[in-house]
């Protein structure tokens, strides 16, 4: 029988102390009833979902700050959904997806231990386009650039829950698949830019990434960049 080892832990996020509750580390696995195997998920990637990457450390800082006020936000392949817990305490209208079959357990787990509301979810790959999530002002997410076909199938998820009017934020840790996904993006008629975050002080080393930034119906002829 396999038994998942499990760390607490509590990061600072800004002026918030997230509770999490993760996997110990990226060694743990268990798919004892075949769910995972069934949806194509190895067991070299199954505990990936239970870490808390530093790209998703990075996305959660930046939406400390970021204008949330009357938008409906998602986020896509959430993971231990740092970002959805940090935007959970600012109370904002915000949904997670993944495709791991653990991912609402944990989910809900570190919501309620950080005293917040359960957090919408919905266990959906990007390739089931039949959901019932709907449509969202802000679209967020981080490091779900990994595998060659990973752009085509995140674009069209992308837009097919993007509002007429919408941003999306992706941060990439720096895989060669962004620059693929940004071209499939601005094909289908979003603004692009990129930055570096201001400070990752609270990161274990230094950040090789970008914030990138894709927008459509707002502001697009400022956004709209070329990129390398």
């Amino acid at each position: 029988m396999s038994v998942l080892r499990l760390r607490y832990q509590t990061l600072e996020v800004g002026a918030f102390d997230v509770h999490l509750r993760t996997l110990r580390d990226n060694q743990q696995f268990s798919d004892l009833e075949g769910v995972a195997e069934k949806l194509g998920i190895s067991s070299a990637n199954w505990p990936m979902f239970g870490i808390v990457w530093p790209s998703a450390q990075v996305l959660a800082h930046h939406m400390l700050d970021f204008e949330v006020a009357g938008k409906r936000i998602l986020e896509v392949g959430c993971g231990i959904a740092l970002a959805s817990l940090v935007l959970n305490y600012r109370r904002t209208d915000i949904t997670a997806t993944d495709h791991h079959p653990e991912t609402e357990s944990f989910l809900r787990r570190n919501a309620a231990l950080n005293d917040g509301p359960v957090i919408p979810f919905d266990r959906t790959g990007w390739a089931d386009l039949d959901d019932e999530l709907g449509a969202f002002d802000l679209i967020i997410g981080s490091d779900l650039l990994y595998e060659p076909d990973h752009a085509r199938l995140l674009a069209s998820f992308i837009d097919a829950h993007a509002k007429q009017k919408c941003e999306v934020i992706i941060v990439d840790p720096g895989r060669k698949n962004e620059g693929r996904f940004s071209k499939l993006m601005l094909a289908l008629g979003y603004g692009h830019s990129k930055n570096k975050p201001v400070d990752t002080s609270y990161l274990e080393a230094p950040f090789k990434g970008h914030i990138h930034s894709y927008v459509r119906g707002v502001n697009s002829n400022q956004l709209s960049a070329p990129f390398p």
